[in-house]
């Protein structure tokens, strides 16, 4: 199912096995093998101290707090369309529900996914200083999801037949035609925020975020006023207000960068530059993009097992409080999952694997916190929750009765989720795929129809199949992080960043560029001794014009993901 054993270094380097660095405290020299006492040795086979583990939970906590203030900003958002779509009534309400579903699952987890596969890259260019690199990969992923929009969105324009074929009502399916139709450019906008935003996150640049998100959030509001109420636009205001808030995101955050100068370390001009050597992007977003739709589709699966049921009534709109909940409580694990993304790439791509150790070991405490807030959370409020959202018995009932259940997979989700992190940063998203497929489709999805249909378990036999999956990923997740050889991953993170530059700069028939252009045009990071002064030094930096002539072929022989994407074994 699942091969989360580390491949053998060969695999990812050469064989050579001694690997040396300095010390974290010193200058890092990233291609220097210096013998050292072995103090890293040591600290990649000991627990951190406490004061590594409060420093650790700091650099963290600078990332992940503002993130996570982002997240519930972004969720009121969703909850402030939701109350609009309510108040023109039930019919706009089913409609705009109905569309936002059907946009999840073809268009917005497709965007989120592929994005998330320049985070291992930018975090890890970051940490060793290759700013260029950055800009190249901004480019390049920026046209990636601008070209898969365009196929999302014809399938948007057929959203009405595709409903209708699939058994839906005409009247309702004509509503999700209009809502979806006119939320189109939003999938466009996204294409460009998505992807500045992990780009200014890989740069512990998070704050300015959240500063921005809080104020299209405060123009939401009146924004579906304006639309909505004053200019009847009905449903079709409500999606140009989600529209138009994502583009005022957009245009706030591009200011920032402008105008606080944050671009110009890594700014790269416009050129075919960013139209080749897309194979160590393609590598990681695919399989990035594979785990987030499996975990996205997989909750779409649940409300439609819920239909079946013998109340699908009642159980639909009792899963739709549970998965607004599970939304809430999902913000603080996925923002401990973006902070330490960021720390681990940072310190890989700086030549620290303790520190990445490190900061694995802590997030995972955390994580463990989370969880067991998160099932005392559902638990203690599991008869006053539903009440926020109706009155009907029959509902609350359901909902009190899962909520435990819910609370108990958030003990494996928070775990889960962070690890998923840990391999975004350390640019193994193909094995996160691979525990997904596993974990949700071929353990969770038999459990939830064998205890929800088979043992007339019902409504909480479908939560216990999500139980299984969380529990089965978190365990296999953890395996896979405590297996880690964290040498490895830098010489990986040093091969990524190298092969993503070499190819940013490569010509597509040969190189004839001086040592003295490949280091105008890359940047690379050098010893603190002048190489050209130092001839022994200069032995220790690879040779700038063989990086630079690295094609495609050599990229893709570096194995930045040497596992098959889904044919022997598959989170977010």
């Amino acid at each position: 199912m699942c091969n989360p054993k580390p491949s053998s270094p060969s695999s990812y380097v050469s064989s050579k096995k001694n690997h040396n660095f300095t010390k974290p405290q010193k200058s890092m020299d990233l291609y220097s093998t210096h013998d050292d006492d072995g103090g890293d040795h040591d600290q990649l086979h000991s627990w951190p101290t406490p004061n590594e583990a409060l420093e650790e939970i700091k650099a963290i906590g600078k990332i992940s707090g503002p993130t996570a203030i982002t997240g519930l900003l972004l969720y009121s958002r969703a909850m402030i369309s939701m109350l609009f779509l309510g108040y023109l009534g039930e019919l706009e309400l089913a409609g705009g529900s109905l569309a936002i579903g059907f946009a999840n699952i073809t268009g917005y987890s497709v965007i989120s996914g592929l994005a998330m596969g320049m985070e291992p890259i930018c975090g890890q260019a970051y940490g060793a200083k290759q700013m260029k690199l950055l800009g190249i990969t901004l480019q390049r992923t920026v046209l990636l999801l601008l070209s898969t929009s365009i196929p999302i969105s014809f399938m948007w324009f057929n959203m009405k037949r595709i409903l209708l074929w699939c058994g839906q009502d005409e009247e309702i399916s004509s509503m999700s035609h209009t809502f979806i139709v006119f939320a189109i450019p939003d999938l466009f906008f996204l294409s460009l925020l998505h992807p500045l935003r992990i780009y200014l996150r890989t740069q512990s640049i998070t704050l300015p975020l959240t500063y921005c998100s809080a104020i299209s959030i405060l123009l939401h509001v009146p924004l579906n006023f304006l639309l909505v109420k004053y200019l009847n636009m009905g449903i079709t205001g409500v999606a140009l207000a989600m529209v138009w808030t994502n583009l005022n995101l957009f245009l706030l955050l591009s200011s920032f960068a402008y105008f606080s100068g944050v671009y110009k370390d890594s700014w790269v001009a416009p050129s075919m530059d960013c139209l080749r050597g897309w194979s160590s992007l393609l590598a990681l977003a695919v399989p990035t993009c594979v785990s987030v739709c499996l975990e996205w589709w997989w909750y779409e699966f649940m409300i439609m097992l819920c239909g079946l049921l013998v109340n699908p009534k009642a159980t639909v709109a009792s899963m739709g409080i549970l998965l607004q909940t599970t939304s809430l409580v999902y913000v603080f694990p996925s923002a401990l999952s973006l902070g330490v993304s960021t720390r681990v790439g940072n310190e890989l791509g700086a030549n620290r694997p303790a520190k990445a150790r490190i900061s694995m070991i802590v997030s995972l405490f955390c994580a463990a916190a989370l969880g067991l807030a998160a099932m005392t959370f559902t638990t203690l409020i599991r008869h006053e929750w539903g009440r926020f959202f109706t009155r009907d018995a029959e509902i609350l009932e359901l909902t009190s009765v899962a909520l435990p259940i819910v609370g108990l997979c958030e003990l494996g989700n928070c775990p889960q989720t962070t690890g998923c992190g840990v391999l975004r940063g350390s640019a193994r998203p193909t094995i996160g795929a691979n525990i997904n497929l596993g974990s949700f489709y071929l353990i969770g999805m038999p459990v939830a129809i064998l205890m929800g249909f088979v043992l007339k378990m019902g409504f909480a036999g479908l939560w216990l199949g999500l139980l299984a999956a969380q529990a089965s990923c978190a365990i296999l997740m953890l395996y896979v992080l405590c297996t880690t050889d964290w040498i490895v991953q830098v010489e990986r993170a040093k091969e990524l960043t190298q092969s993503s530059s070499s190819s940013s700069t490569s010509s597509s028939s040969s190189c004839s560029t001086t040592s003295a252009a490949a280091a105008t045009i890359l940047p690379v990071s050098s010893p603190p001794n002048s190489v050209s002064t130092n001839h022994k030094g200069a032995n220790k930096i690879p040779n700038l014009e063989q990086i630079l002539c690295t094609n495609d072929e050599l990229v893709k022989s570096a194995s930045l993901e040497t596992d098959p994407l889904i044919s022997n074994h598959i989170v977010h």
